[in-house]
């Protein structure tokens, strides 16, 4: 039984990382898009925005039609240094219907 457990809590905990890979990865792409728009480097805060951990497999692009796209590797529980995904997300300030 106490495999089962382990099991099942492993891939709660997996889980968990993904809702807070997917929750963050918006929040960094919400702060790269303000930071865009005011002429700041949408990367740089896009970094300064995430934890460590969700760091090394960042990615900020900006987006033709106005606002960036970031993406940010999901970690995998069992081996560190590895993403198990990747998740996506836009933001845009509206500047282009101006």
């Amino acid at each position: 039984m106490l495999p089962v457990v382990l099991l099942v809590g492993a891939v709660c905990w997996q889980a968990a990382l993904a809702g807070h890979a997917v929750w963050m990865s918006a929040h960094a792409a919400r702060v790269a898009a303000r930071a865009d728009a005011v002429g700041r480097d949408p990367e740089r805060a896009a970094r300064s925005a995430l934890p460590a951990a969700l760091r090394r497999g960042l990615s900020v692009r900006r987006l033709r039609e106005g606002g960036v796209r970031v993406r940010v590797g999901i970690p995998f529980l069992l081996a560190h240094r590895r993403a198990l995904a990747t998740v996506t997300a836009t933001a845009s300030l509206g500047r282009g219907d101006r």
